[in-house]
């Protein structure tokens, strides 16, 4: 597998890549250090639960590393087009170079993406053909893991045993209320984000629209007939083994759109 790295050199976009990762952080070591790790070593919990918590955080920082890093689709300067598709080409009024329909100039990022759904600030890369299924599943163990750790800050004070072997003058126990005020703070903005931008993002694959179609009013039925839910996401994934769908490191084929969908465990 050959992972290429795509970087947006925009300042504000780093910022921003930075407030998430942040956020990332501190639940990451502050929900073990307080919550699970105490509850484990007293027998309150079973190791699973811990187990899954770093599993759910290594997906989402996965998944946050991979489509900030993905080439999302950028067209080349000089781009070879077969001879039976340069009826869906089109000259791009902006960068004056050859694009295939539905693709868009990202005035960011400063050049054309295949299939541009839109430029993401949170992850300093635009989101288009080449990474699409990547801020999906961003958005999806966004969700996961935010939701975790809500149930976690609130078992801490409405259903775990209190504990017993805590040292009084450590800095974390002196001020557990607040950390865990903050982290379920966090948990509910990055939960209720999320799951917005997880179902705008659905419904626009299930639809075959992107969000700059949306936004500009086409029409997808010069797109083709509507295609069902598990081709539209077999496409976007570029597989149709829908336990890949799930796994943010490895790379991306598109689909040919001849083959029929299958189902595949």
């Amino acid at each position: 597998m050959k992972l290429r790295l795509h970087f947006v050199v925009d300042p504000m976009g780093w910022l921003c890549i930075s407030m998430v990762f942040g956020i990332w952080l501190y639940n990451t070591f502050f929900v073990p250090k307080l919550v699970l790790f105490p509850h484990y070593n007293e027998g309150h919990i079973p190791w699973a639960i811990v187990v899954c918590y770093y599993i759910a955080s290594g997906l989402c920082l996965a998944a946050l590393f991979r489509a900030s890093t993905a080439d999302p689709g950028r067209l080349p300067v000089d781009p070879h087009i077969p001879h039976a598709e340069r009826e869906h080409w089109e000259l791009c009024n902006k960068c004056n170079l050859m694009r295939p329909k539905r693709s868009h100039h990202c005035s960011r990022c400063g050049h054309c993406v295949r299939r541009m759904d839109h430029h993401c600030p949170w992850i300093n890369n635009c989101v288009g053909e080449d990474n699409h299924w990547l801020f999906l599943q961003l958005c999806f163990y966004a969700q996961v893991l935010s939701l975790f750790t809500l149930v976690l800050d609130f078992c801490q004070y409405y259903y775990f045993q209190p504990l017993t072997g805590l040292d009084q003058e450590k800095f974390t126990t002196r001020h557990e209320l607040a950390l865990l005020r903050i982290s379920a703070l966090m948990g509910v903005v990055m939960f209720g984000g999320m799951t917005s931008l997880f179902y705008t993002q659905m419904t626009g694959i299930l639809s075959d629209m992107t969000t700059i179609e949306k936004m500009a009013h086409f029409s997808n039925e010069i797109y083709g007939a509507k295609k069902s839910w598990q081709w539209a996401l077999a496409e976007v994934c570029g597989t149709r083994w829908k336990l890949l769908w799930l796994i943010p490191l490895r790379s991306r084929q598109p689909l040919n759109a001849s083959h029929q969908f299958r189902s595949h465990v």
